[in-house]
C-alpha cells in the first residue's frame, strides 16, 4: 500500500482537459497528462484492499492494487511489468475503456474511485517514454502457422500470444491498415491513430505478418488458408449494424453511425473514399441512440460545426446514483455524460423515432417523435407505451443510426464454412476452448460474445489464443499471467 492515508488525504481527481471552445476545431486528444504530484496522490488513494473487488471487476484480471503502488513508489519498470502481464495493450485501454474496475473499487462504496484507468494510461505512455517496451524476438519456433482473420482488439490479442507462444501468425484485414474498430470505429479525438500504429509497428518487429485489403472469403480464398494454416482464429467482430425500419428509412440523409464515423477518420487520416461524403456541417443532426457510439457521432457533428445536435435514447433518463437493483459492486447503468457531451448536444431520453419526413428531392428533412411512458419493474424500466398526443416534428437534415450491432456479417465466411451459430446469431463456441463446429476454427471477441468492451475483447483473443496453442501442442504456458514464464518463450 503506497500511503496508508491517501484515501483520506485526497480525493479523486481527473486530468485537465483542454476547453470544448478549443477542442472542437481539432480531432487530436485533449485529455492532457497529470504532473508527477497528482500521479502520485492519485495511485496512494488505492488501498491495497484484502480482497480486491477491481480485479472482478476488471475481465483481464488486471492486478491493480500493486501497479498503483509501484506508480507510488516511481518504480516505473515494475509497474510496466505489471500491468503488461495481463494486458498487451494498456494505451487502448486507458483511453477507451469505460473501467469496469472503477465500478467495482472498494473505496467507490462511499467515495469517488481510484482513477485506474488514467494510472494505467500514464504506466504504458511513461514505458514508452523510457524505453520499455521493446519487441520480444521468439527464440521457439514451434513450425506451427495460425491464421487470425480480423485486427481489432480480440485478433491482435490473440496475435500477439499465439506469436509468444513460437507460431508463425498471420493476421487478415479486410480494410487497408490494422486496428479494427479502433482505427476506423473510434473517432481521433479519443483515440489518435499513431497508438495504434506504434503497437502495430512493436507486433510487426516480433515477427506477427499483417496482410491488409484482405477479405477472407473474398480476396484470399478460405479453401487456401484451410490448407496452409494448422489453426485459425475468427476475430472479425459484430458489424452489422441494428436497423430502423420506420417510414423514410430510406431518404438521403440517413446514414449508419459507422458509415460517418469511418469516413471522418480517413478524412482525418488523408485516405481517400468512394463514397459520397457524409457531413453534419450546418445541418440539424438527430443521433439516435444513446451509446459511445452515439456519444462519438456527437463529437464528430460538433466538430463539423453541425448547426444543431440532438441525441435520442429509447430508456428513460438513468439515474445518477446506484440504487437497489445496481448494489455495489455490480456494474450501474448510471447518467453519463461524456466530453462530447459537454462540448454541446441537446439529449432526451425515453423517446421513439417514429417517421423519417423527406422534400420533393428525396432528402431529409424533418423526423417524427413521440414520448414514451415506461413501466417500472424492480426499479428496471420493463416495457413502454407511447404517449397519446405527444407527436411532434423535429427539423432533421441528418439523421444517424447509433443503436448498436447485432451479430457479425454471415454472409461469405461463415456461410462458405458452415458455422454454426447460437441463438442471437454470433459464432458458436464454447467458453472453454472457443473452438467452432469446425475443429480448426477458433472464434474470439464481438463475433464470439456478441457487441461487448474493448477490455472484453482483448481477454478473449489472449484466452482464445491459450486453447489454440493447447490444440496445437498439447498444452500451453500462455495459461499464466507471469510474465516471467511467458518470457521463456522470448528474448
Amino acid at each position: 500500500m503506497g500511503k496508508p492515508t491517501g484515501f483520506l488525504e485526497f480525493t479523486r481527481e481527473l486530468p485537465a482537459k483542454r476547453s470544448s471552445q478549443e477542442r472542437v476545431h481539432d480531432y487530436n486528444e485533449f485529455i492532457e497528462r497529470y504532473s508527477d504530484e497528482k500521479l502520485n496522490q492519485q495511485s496512494g488513494r488505492c488501498m491495497n484492499c484484502g480482497v480486491p473487488f477491481c480485479h472482478n471487476g476488471c475481465p483481464l484480471g488486471n492486478v491493480i492494487p500493486e501497479f498503483n503502488d509501484a506508480v507510488y513508489r516511481k518504480r516505473w519498470r515494475e509497474a510496466y511489468d505489471i500491468l503488461s502481464s495481463t494486458n498487451n495493450f494498456p494505451e487502448f485501454t486507458g483511453r477507451i475503456c469505460p473501467a469496469p474496475c472503477e465500478t467495482s473499487c472498494v473505496l467507490g462504496i462511499n467515495q469517488p474511485a481510484i482513477t485506474i484507468e488514467e494510472i494505467e494510461k500514464h504506466i504504458i505512455e511513461i514505458a514508452f517514454d523510457k524505453g520499455f517496451v521493446k519487441a520480444h524476438k521468439q527464440i521457439t519456433h514451434t513450425g506451427k502457422k495460425v491464421a487470425v482473420v480480423g485486427s481489432g482488439p480480440a485478433g491482435l490479442a490473440a496475435a500477439a500470444q499465439l506469436n509468444y507462444a513460437g507460431h508463425t501468425v498471420t493476421v487478415f484485414e479486410r480494410d487497408d491498415a490494422p486496428g479494427g474498430l479502433l482505427r476506423y470505429g473510434i473517432p481521433d479525438f479519443k483515440l489518435e491513430k499513431w497508438v495504434i500504429d506504434r503497437r502495430i509497428k512493436l507486433m510487426e518487429e516480433e515477427g506477427v505478418i499483417f496482410i491488409c485489403n484482405a477479405n477472407v472469403g473474398i480476396d484470399i480464398s478460405i479453401s487456401d488458408l484451410l490448407r496452409e494454416y494448422q489453426a485459425i482464429v475468427l476475430a472479425g467482430g459484430s458489424t452489422i449494424p441494428r436497423n430502423l425500419p420506420i417510414p423514410g428509412r430510406e431518404l438521403k440523409g440517413v446514414h449508419y453511425a459507422m458509415e460517418f464515423l469511418k469516413q471522418q477518420n480517413k478524412r482525418v487520416a488523408g485516405i481517400p473514399f468512394t463514397e459520397k461524403g457524409i457531413l453534419a456541417t450546418g445541418k440539424n443532426v438527430v443521433v439516435i441512440g444513446g451509446g459511445d457510439t452515439g456519444s462519438d457521432c456527437v463529437g464528430t457533428s460538433n466538430r463539423h460545426t453541425a448547426a444543431s445536435v440532438t441525441q435520442f435514447e429509447l430508456l428513460p433518463k438513468p439515474p445518477e446514483q446506484r440504487n437497489a437493483v445496481m448494489p455495489w459492486p455490480t456494474y450501474p447503468m448510471l447518467l453519463k455524460t461524456t466530453s462530447s457531451h459537454e462540448e454541446g448536444c441537446n439529449r432526451k431520453w425515453a423517446i421513439a423515432t417514429k417517421e423519417f419526413i423527406g422534400d420533393e428531392k428525396g432528402n431529409l428533412k424533418a423526423i417524427i417523435m413521440v414520448d414514451l411512458e415506461w413501466k417500472i419493474v424492480d426499479q428496471r424500466p420493463a416495457q413502454f407505451v407511447e404517449i397519446k398526443g405527444s407527436e411532434r416534428k423535429v427539423p432533421c437534415e441528418l439523421a444517424l443510426l447509433a443503436m448498436g450491432f447485432v451479430y457479425p456479417q454471415h454472409e461469405g465466411l461463415i456461410k462458405e464454412l458452415e458455422l454454426e451459430l447460437d441463438e442471437r446469431g454470433n459464432v458458436r463456441a464454447s467458453e472453454k476452448n472457443y473452438q467452432s463446429n469446425i475443429s480448426k476454427i477458433f472464434t474470439a471477441g464481438d463475433m464470439h460474445r456478441g457487441q461487448s468492451l474493448v477490455v472484453w475483447a482483448i481477454k478473449e483473443g489472449r484466452d482464445c489464443a491459450e486453447k489454440v496453442d493447447e490444440f496445437l501442442m498439447g498444452n500451453s504456458l500462455l495459461e499464466t499471467t507471469d510474465e516471467n514464464v511467458i518470457a521463456r518463450y522470448l528474448v
